[in-house]
């Protein structure tokens, strides 16, 4: 379903879609009902990216792997994974992992359920395609499935999965939803709501050390509370030029920066 939207909400996503905006979904979490859907790639499935972490939080508090937001605190060790610069380097707790987007983190979470456990957890949320297998022969699902290999996600299938998460409707303790809530809350939202989110940046694979660079895709996943009224978000970009700021972070920038327009012309 389609909203009538502002002119200035119309302009925002114009100019959203020639930086390669391929889907924005907003649903109502207390109905399930689609507010607004914009964009022509809403129900094709592409890489999750990070923003798999906040299933990945879920899974790891079911478990008992991660206790609470500053436990379990892990240290990096050579060889793991380290262009996100600096912070991936500190010792990480939870709160840092999602903060800072951390991939070694969620690899240790990964290793200590498996791949068997890893892939119910992902059917049972209904995460897109649930295939953990990773790269075809290298055997690296549970190191990297969701970075632009094998584990695949609609927009509309986020935004399904966070609904549930936000209504408690998920097989996991009540303990994991409320840690994940807690570490996914941003530190800025829009005026006037309290908003979580993840954000989400892959680039297509053209060898298996070689990455395209120039078609990244970048993800903002998450839900925005106002009074007594919860929005469940997506916003899928994908890059047309090489850009030194992560697809994620500039698609999480562009759906805070439109917010306030895009829930202006949406039905109550």
């Amino acid at each position: 379903m389609k909203s009538v939207l502002t002119g200035a909400a119309l302009a925002l996503i114009a100019t959203q879609a020639q930086a390669g905006l391929l889907c924005t979904v907003i649903a109502d979490a207390a109905t399930g009902k689609v507010l607004l859907q914009q964009g022509e790639a809403c129900a094709g499935r592409v890489t999750p990216a990070s923003t798999f972490k906040v299933a990945m939080s879920l899974m790891g508090f079911d478990s008992g792997f991660l206790q609470d937001e500053h436990a379990p605190v892990l240290d990096y060790r050579q060889g793991d994974p380290d262009w996100g610069g600096a912070n991936w380097l500190k010792p990480t707790d939870p709160a840092a992992w999602i903060k800072y987007s951390v991939v070694w983190y969620s690899q240790r979470v990964t290793h200590h359920l498996g791949t068997d456990k890893v892939t119910q957890y992902a059917k049972d949320f209904g995460f897109g395609n649930a295939d953990m297998s990773g790269d075809p022969g290298q055997n690296n699902g549970l190191d990297r499935a969701w970075i632009a290999s094998s584990l695949k996600i609609s927009p509309l299938e986020q935004v399904a999965f966070l609904t549930r998460l936000v209504n408690g409707k998920l097989p996991v303790s009540a303990h994991a939803l409320d840690m994940t809530r807690n570490i996914t809350r941003l530190e800025q939202s829009p005026t006037g709501w309290d908003m979580h989110g993840k954000t989400g940046a892959a680039f297509p694979r053209l060898s298996k050390t070689d990455f395209d660079y120039a078609h990244g895709w970048g993800w903002f996943v998450g839900w925005a509370t106002q009074g007594h009224r919860t929005l469940v978000f997506a916003r899928l970009t994908r890059d047309e030029a090489e850009n030194k700021v992560s697809p994620g972070l500039r698609t999480r920038d562009s759906l805070l920066a439109d917010w306030p327009a895009l829930v202006s012309g949406l039905p109550h």
